[in-house]
């Protein structure tokens, strides 16, 4: 009983932060007059009280909180918080369903960018703010902020160790989780103003810089305009979103020491990061390349232009657009949907597998198979990174669970009637947590195609990638519940 009061109390308490958080759109609803200034402080009011009822009842137990209940509270967050952040959506807009508010909530909380929504050009200010808000706060994650400014709630370590992507989970910048939880979010919100100044000075509009700051930073690519960049039609603004969604792929704790030591000759230094960049620019390179042979672009200028922009957009992970790329020879837009899931940096916002993790696994399979060619030799690989074995299985765990989980959504998704092109690419879209797929779900369109199943389907595949799997697996364990 203790344990579960003490879930209960540090729960309420997450809840209450999340309605204090909810209630910055009612700013931006008077600000612009759009009248749901009142609507926004209703449901902002409802989650917190929630929370402080649940704060109040568990604000005895005084039980530490172990990692087996910190895997269990960051699912139990991210699977009720996205109903709690759909509640602005549903009373703004009164004809969305709750399945697809979920979905849109998931989507921004993940950083995902996927949308159900049409005609955002016309709607309110403070929906299209609370979308872009969403998404910077779940880039870096909610709990790492919530530990970096309430660090007496407890138990920070154990559930950002469970939300942190990466493999690398025990690495820290500072001696204390909360000194590391406030040096990453000041970084990230460093990098959110520099961004929102560089937008403003290329053309955007303040509002519109505002936005698209917090969704570039958080990589995922809710935008204020249906025809996301092409409404802007500015190569200025489209290098801006190159250059900062190219950053917010890398770790973040490499952009503070960077800052701190006035150098940049960490990000080369850093294995994971040179892979990153290397991979990322071969892979735009082949893109470009192949969208001028293909005769997809009948110059060089327009194919470096429409296909660097995009390239970078998936590859990271973000999901905008500035053409629809669906409409290009199959080879280049399923090249960058594939590659999505290994280029973004462990401690990014990007979703995926992450390069560390690709690092790990390509180290492992040449040393199987110098083993296989030659069993006696000896080797004594200095340069090799040092890996514990216990690092090494739980990456190809994980690589092998995230194969399994891709391939059975994508049949899930096909024996619901979509097609093949749509299922798969919605499978590998929402589980790396990228956003727009091809066919039904590209750039073109969205995902308010799909049925409520579908809807589901995909919003759970969101939510499962953000966490990396291993947390919703431990709890589908006999095991966990009767220790």
């Amino acid at each position: 009983m203790h344990r579960f009061l003490g879930l209960l109390g540090r729960f309420g308490k997450l809840t209450v932060f999340l309605g204090a958080l909810m209630s910055a759109p009612a700013a931006v609803s008077l600000l612009y007059g759009d009248g749901l200034a009142a609507d926004y402080l209703e449901c902002a009011g409802i989650v917190a009280a929630g929370g402080l009822f649940a704060a109040l009842a568990g604000r005895r137990s005084g039980t530490e909180l172990s990692l087996r209940d910190g895997f269990f509270l960051v699912v139990l967050i991210w699977t009720f918080f996205p109903a709690m952040a759909a509640l602005p959506l549903m009373a703004a807009l009164p004809s969305l369903s709750f399945s697809d508010a979920y979905f849109e909530a998931a989507s921004g909380l993940t950083a995902t960018g996927a949308t159900v929504l049409s005609g955002i050009d016309g709607l309110p200010p403070s929906v299209n703010f609370w979308r872009g808000e969403m998404i910077w706060l779940g880039g870096m994650g909610l709990i790492v902020l919530v530990t970096a400014v309430l660090p007496v709630i407890g138990g920070g370590a154990a559930m950002m160790k469970n939300e942190f992507p990466g493999p690398a989970k025990e690495e820290r910048l500072m001696p204390q989780i909360a000194q590391t939880a406030k040096t990453l979010w000041l970084t990230y919100a460093a990098l959110t103003a520099a961004c929102a100044a560089a937008y403003y000075f290329a053309g955007m509009g303040a509002f519109d810089a505002a936005i698209h700051a917090f969704t570039t930073l958080g990589l995922g690519g809710f935008s204020s305009h249906d025809a996301s960049y092409a409404y802007f039609d500015s190569p200025l603004i489209e290098a801006v979103a190159v250059v900062f969604m190219v950053a917010a792929g890398m770790n973040f704790a490499l952009h503070f020491l960077a800052w701190k030591r006035k150098t940049g000759r960490f990000y080369w230094r850093n294995l994971e990061c040179r892979a990153y960049l290397l991979a990322l620019a071969a892979a735009v390179a082949a893109v470009v390349c192949y969208l001028r042979f293909s005769g997809a672009y009948s110059t060089w200028a327009d194919a470096a232009r429409y296909g660097i922009f995009n390239a970078v957009s998936i590859l990271t992970t973000t999901g905008y657009s500035n053409t629809d790329y669906d409409s290009w020879p199959l080879f280049a837009p399923l090249l960058m949907l594939v590659l999505a899931n290994f280029i973004s940096c462990g401690g990014s916002t990007g979703g995926g597998i992450k390069m560390q993790r690709v690092l790990i696994a390509l180290y492992q399979t040449g040393t199987e198979t110098q083993k296989h060619l030659h069993p006696r030799a000896y080797y004594n690989n200095k340069a090799a990174p040092a890996m514990p074995q216990k690092q090494i299985v739980s990456v190809l765990f994980f690589m092998l669970a995230y194969g399994g989980t891709a391939l059975a959504l994508m049949l899930a998704l096909a024996a619901s009637g979509l097609d093949f092109k749509t299922a798969f690419s919605a499978a590998l879209a929402t589980l790396s947590n990228t956003g727009p797929g091809l066919g039904e779900v590209g750039p073109a369109s969205n995902y308010g195609v799909l049925t409520a199943p579908q809807t589901w389907l995909c919003a759970a595949a969101m939510l499962v990638g953000r966490l990396e799997l291993l947390s919703f697996f431990i709890l589908l364990r006999r095991s966990f519940w009767t220790y």
